[in-house]
């Protein structure tokens, strides 16, 4: 399985990402700005889908649309 950034680089397990757009996260009152480092990802079964943990939420699932390799 390909996982790949917004700008087709390849993400590996436990790479670090950057958001390239500001995104609400469902569920909260939280938005994670441009340019959030989100260390230690992990891959899943959807090639367009990482798992990470963001400052308190756990589980957090990012689109790789809005990633890039760190």
């Amino acid at each position: 399985m390909d996982v790949r950034d917004s700008n087709g680089t390849p993400l590996a397990e436990g790479d670090s990402v950057h958001v390239i757009k500001d995104l609400k996260v469902k569920g909260t009152s939280l938005t994670l700005k441009r340019g959030t480092l989100v260390k230690n990802i992990h891959l899943t079964d959807d090639p367009e889908e990482i798992e990470c943990r963001v400052e308190s939420i756990k589980g957090l699932v990012l689109k790789t649309c809005f990633l890039k390799k760190a």
